[in-house]
């Protein structure tokens, strides 16, 4: 496995492991479930998020296009198997 971290100057930590047969992500973005919406088309997550009067819209590419998503408690958890 291996496993990568990063904080966005908004300090948000995003997490990807990469696993022998699958790639999960996953990304404190500090909102309400309600207040997300994510979308997979294709390859690529397109991950949309309220913070009051402010919408942020974050889009990347997957390694395949066989994704499932969860949101809870205000972090985004992708999956695809490769």
């Amino acid at each position: 496995m291996n496993t990568s971290q990063e904080a966005g100057n908004n300090g948000r930590i995003v997490r990807r492991y990469e696993y022998d047969d699958s790639w999960v992500l996953a990304a404190d973005i500090g909102a309400a479930a309600g207040d997300v919406d994510v979308d997979v088309v294709g390859r690529t997550a397109i991950v949309v998020a309220g913070h009051g009067d402010e919408v942020t819209e974050v889009e990347f590419e997957l390694p395949a296009d066989d994704a499932t998503v969860e949101t809870r408690n205000g972090v985004v958890t992708i999956e695809v198997g490769v």
